[in-house]
Parts: C-alpha cells; structure tokens; sequence
C-alpha cells in the first residue's frame, strides 16, 4: 500500500508508524512495540521511498492518529501530511478520536479494498471536513492482512512471498509469533 500511495500520489516519502499499544484491538501473542518497529526497519531497508517512525513507540501508551500527525506537524510543520489507509479503516473514521482534527492536519489517502466502494465512503466522510481531504488510490488486489500473518506464524506456516525475507528471517528467529514460521508446530 506503502509503494502504491508513493508512486500514484506523487509523494516525497512514505513512513510507517507502527503503533505502541493498539487503542482498539490486541493481537495474539503480540512481540512489543521494538519487535514490531524492527519488522517495519527491516521490510523498508534499502527502500529510499518507504522509512520507518519510532514516533508512536518512543511516546508509548495508547496510539491516536490525531496525536501523532499533532506530533508529526509540529516536528515539520512545513510538510503537507498525507494520512494513507485502507477503506476499511476510513469507513470507521468517523468513530475515531477527533476525526475532524485528523482531517484538518492531513489529507486521507484511501486504497480502496474490496466491499468499501469510493462513492458510499466519500459520503460517509464528507460531513467530517466537506470532502476536500479525501483522496483515492487504486490498489492491487492482495489478500495478505497482519493478522493472517500473525497466524501463519503461530502455526509454522511458510511466510516467504508475502513478507520481505529479512522479515521473515526476523520473526522466524525470533520466535515473534509462537512457532517460528515455516517450521511445523510440534
């Protein structure tokens, strides 16, 4: 999604931000917020367009996206931020923590996926800062989220193709998600 944003909205950069502690959701056998910024190090290694941000896990606790462009603004406060996710995420935008705010300090760079169509997710969003910061990039159908990550992990199952090899290496060693990945549960 990272590479597809770059390159479709022309930006200068992409940095993902993994989260210290998820507001919403906990994930199984979860390996800390330093596990996870290295996975994110290591999958844009060696990628000039893609970095990664210790912003979230350097501030811990939960993580808001208001709070971070907040931060991000006032580190660069000449930049214009671009905020990307998935449709799923922006349909669910309107129950987050100041979504206005969000929308006041980025633009909203949605992939669309499938079952969220760009019509009903424009209206959706439109009440929220008139519809002038959302934009939509088309993205290649992949079926390949984290959690199912996580759980072919946990079972030993290969992860090779769907994540960058030094990755998998990583979570392999590291045992990050029970079983090391590839290797069958015993």
């Amino acid at each position: 999604m990272a590479q597809e944003a770059f390159e479709q909205l022309r930006l200068d950069r992409v940095l993902l931000v993994p989260v210290a502690v998820p507001p919403h959701k906990e994930a199984a056998a979860d390996p800390g917020p330093e596990a996870r910024l290295r996975l994110v190090e290591l999958a844009v290694a060696g990628d000039p367009r893609l970095g990664a941000s210790r912003i979230e896990v350097d501030r811990g606790g939960p993580s808001y996206t208001v709070d971070t462009l907040r931060a991000l603004h006032g580190a660069c406060p000449g930049d214009d931020l671009t905020f990307i996710v998935g449709g799923d995420a922006a349909h669910g935008l309107p129950g987050w923590r100041e979504p206005e705010a969000v929308l006041e300090l980025a633009t909203l760079a949605v992939a669309e996926r499938e079952g969220v169509r760009r019509e009903d997710l424009a209206r959706r969003l439109r009440d929220l800062h008139g519809g002038d910061r959302v934009t939509f990039f088309d993205m290649p159908r992949l079926d390949v989220s984290s959690s199912a990550i996580r759980r072919r992990a946990a079972e030993g199952r290969s992860l090779r193709y769907l994540v960058p090899d030094a990755v998998v290496t990583e979570i392999e060693e590291g045992r990050l998600y029970g079983n090391a990945a590839g290797r069958p549960a015993a």
